[in-house]
């Protein structure tokens, strides 16, 4: 196989119509993309597999939610004041970069320039004209062992900068605009929600949703009555979700509008082990824990996942459980293991909601990417939804024996609250209510040693007395029979996008000595199309058959392509090869005269030919992906035929 070239692929991408930039015509509008019949067949597949993998496998219940979010949930849930990323500005031009994507870019660009200069023997004899930096390409300068030590450490934590941080590399290494050399602005906070209003007056406000997970949260006391109120159990959505990305490049991997394939898998609080734990727990991963990111390291260390749970490496059984399924999932779908990896975030990154969080990233000519994200995002959606609705997302599980134990109560004389506060009444009471009971006790002492009041500042951002006159907070001996507890979300979230697009550069190749003969070696289960229908020609003699055959595959489900053009037979496979076509069947004049037809390997081109009952059975089994090629060449004769280009 030749070396990878992306300019090849994605010329070949193009050519084919697996996608392409949506409004084109119109001049596009970077981040969104349209898939065409290649495009959207694959993604249907993985989507299918998915499915299968995840949703069926595992019992998930599944739902559609829709896009439109109200404003008041994502404010609820955090996103309205938290779902930003950092930006930076030309100052000349006002061109709009992603901050810590600049730098990142910039860093990698002059440690291939450090790594071609170090290559550069003495004797070089290039000319110092041929030595210039030529546009698109990397500038071979040698950098300082500490410099290069240092670039390395950045590269290592840069998801865990903040914005101050990102303005201080971006000073210190002279980081300049890419296209103009202009300085640029110190990075801003710019929110990723796409806004929108609601209902013809526009005073109802609304957000393109950012991801799916919402609409399962509200859902989960339906959820939980479905389930017959039996725990763990997760819930599954399958759609789109938008972000309005600062500064959209990279094809498919930054988007504006995107599928999203999530689970929440709800557990209890005091027991996160998973019931198929030991199914995993021998599954090798490619782990890049914290610890070694913060020592500026990026090389990962393959541990069994039962083993790196054991260590306390990932925090919980069922944490781990998804990060392996996930990695199976990935692997089935013909990504290449040596090239994924699960990656923790760092401290300052991690979502705020979650106590422990692993990116599946899968690295492709782009570098390593996020493709998946694995969360705990502990009782955070719930909790917030439920002290914002008052509707109890929450679990009641009989008790064998009644569970007593001290807690601190608080208890409010509502007839003389109400009058105290009027209006106001209900900010301070929910403000008292939704204390805990640490604060609970802070809130007694500061009562007795203020004798009986004290200030306190709620929500509407005024500051009100409290007095003991109108409550008390005292312990009390509480037994339960039913204990209530709201769960723990563990959250795999796949952006079928990204995994799609890994995918089709980790099978993609080229015939050796044929740079034009492009391939994508698709496994069978997801190729857009899993079998070519070629007559010889377009003589009539072959017209019958072909018919028949595609009537037949199409009652396999088998989806196929017909190709009756003019083209050689050579031709024709070649071009099916481009589109990750795994079989062949093709129909000539013997065919009419004994009922037999070829059937053809993509990879290897090899052939074999039988009766048309049993080429279709053998191709079925190879579509199921029950035998493979191999087995299917140890049993049938291998057929010789040239193919004429």
């Amino acid at each position: 196989m030749t070396a990878f070239n992306r300019s090849s692929l994605e010329e070949l991408l193009k050519k084919r119509f697996f996608y392409a930039p949506s409004f084109q015509a119109y001049g596009g509008v970077a981040g969104f993309y349209d898939y065409g019949p290649p495009g959207c067949a694959l993604q249907s597949n993985i989507i299918d597999l998915w499915r299968k993998h995840f949703v069926l496998e595992e019992e998930m219940l599944e739902m559609d939610g829709a896009i439109i979010t109200l404003a008041d949930v994502l404010k609820t849930s955090g996103h309205v004041d938290k779902f930003t990323d950092w930006m930076v500005k030309d100052v000349k031009t006002g061109d709009i970069f992603r901050a810590d994507h600049l730098v990142e870019n910039v860093i990698e660009t002059r440690l291939d320039g450090d790594k071609q200069a170090r290559l550069t023997t003495e004797n070089d004899a290039t000319s110092q004209k041929d030595k210039k930096k030529k546009k698109g390409t990397v500038q071979a300068v040698k950098l300082e062992d500490s410099t290069k030590a240092e670039y390395e450490e950045i590269l290592a934590k840069i998801d865990n900068y903040t914005g101050t941080e990102l303005g201080e590399i971006i000073r210190n290494h002279n980081i300049k605009s890419p296209e103009t050399g202009n300085d640029l602005t110190e990075p801003v906070e710019f929110n990723l929600m796409f806004e929108s209003s609601i209902g013809p007056t526009g005073h109802l406000k609304g957000y393109l949703r950012p991801e799916t997970a919402q609409g399962q949260f509200l859902n989960f006391k339906k959820f939980l009555e479905f389930n017959n109120d039996k725990m763990p159990f997760a819930s599954a959505s399958i759609g789109r979700s938008f972000r309005n990305e600062i500064s959209p490049r990279s094809g498919l991997l930054r988007v504006r509008e995107f599928t999203m394939a999530e689970i929440e898998h709800y557990v209890d609080p005091n027991n996160k082990k998973h019931v198929r734990f030991d199914e995993v727990k021998d599954v090798k991963l490619s782990l890049l824990p914290r610890y070694i990111q913060s020592e500026g390291k990026t090389v990962p260390v393959e541990l069994a996942i039962g083993e790196a749970v054991e260590k306390k490496i990932v925090d919980n059984e069922t944490l781990g459980y998804f990060l392996a399924r996930t990695h199976l999932f990935l692997t089935m779908l013909g990504v290449k293991p040596d090239r994924l990896r699960f990656r923790q975030h760092m401290p300052n990154e991690m979502a705020h909601y979650a106590c422990d969080c692993w990116d599946a990233e899968i690295q492709s000519s782009y570098g390593w990417i996020e493709c998946v994200g694995c969360a705990d995002r502990s009782a955070y959606d719930l909790t917030v939804h439920t002290n914002r609705t008052k509707e109890k997302l929450i679990v009641r599980e009989s008790l064998a024996e009644p569970l007593v134990y001290d807690k601190t109560v608080l208890e409010i004389n509502k007839k003389i609250f109400g009058p105290k506060f009027r209006q106001n009444a209900k900010i301070v009471e929910e403000y008292l209510t939704n204390l805990n009971e640490e604060q609970l006790e802070a809130l007694k002492k500061e009562l007795e040693d203020g004798n009986g009041k004290t200030m306190v500042s709620c929500a509407d951002g005024n500051q009100y007395e409290i007095s003991s006159d109108f409550l008390t907070i005292q312990k009390q001996t509480i037994t339960e029979h039913v204990r209530e507890y709201i769960p723990n979300v563990i959250e795999p979230s796949f952006g079928i996008g990204r995994i799609l697009y890994s995918l089709i550069e980790h099978v993609y190749w080229t015939r050796e000595g044929d740079e034009q003969r492009a391939v994508l070696s698709f496994p069978p289960r997801v190729a857009p199309f899993k079998c070519l229908l070629v007559p010889l020609s377009n003589n009539p003699a072959f017209s019958k058959l072909t018919r028949d055959l595609s009537s037949k595959l199409r009652k396999l489900h088998i989806s196929i392509k017909v190709d009756d053009s003019s083209n050689s037979i050579g031709r024709r496979y070649s071009r099916n090869d481009e589109l990750g076509t795994p079989f062949a069947i093709t129909i000539d004049f013997q065919s009419v005269n004994d009922g037999t037809v070829t059937l053809r390997e993509r990879d290897s081109t090899k052939q074999i030919r039988e009766k048309i009952d049993t080429i279709l059975q053998v191709l079925n089994d190879l579509v199921d992906e029950d035998v493979t090629w191999e087995e299917v060449l140890s049993k049938y004769p291998t057929f010789v035929q040239q193919e004429l280009d």
